[in-house]
């Protein structure tokens, strides 16, 4: 009969219950989505890196620079 002095405390185990089960799977997804996120990352440090010529020579194509601001610029990087 000691299981009397624990009537009406079973919606509190259910809600502890439930909180551990939503932070349990929580966990698991965020666990899946790094994951993923992780392997699928194509690009590395290294390949971010870009030329400053190249950057330069991409703004004389898109008309951002003038040619003696290109040829200054060309002459400064070198």
């Amino acid at each position: 009969m000691m299981w009397n002095g624990f009537q009406g405390t079973g919606w509190l185990w259910m809600l502890f219950g439930s909180v551990w089960m939503i932070l349990f799977w929580g966990a698991i997804i965020a666990l899946v989505v790094w994951g993923i996120k992780a392997l699928t990352r194509s690009e590395t440090p290294s390949a971010t890196r870009r030329d400053p010529l190249d950057i330069v020579k991409e703004r004389y194509a898109r008309g951002e620079i003038s040619r003696e601001e290109f040829e200054q610029l060309k002459k400064d990087l070198s």
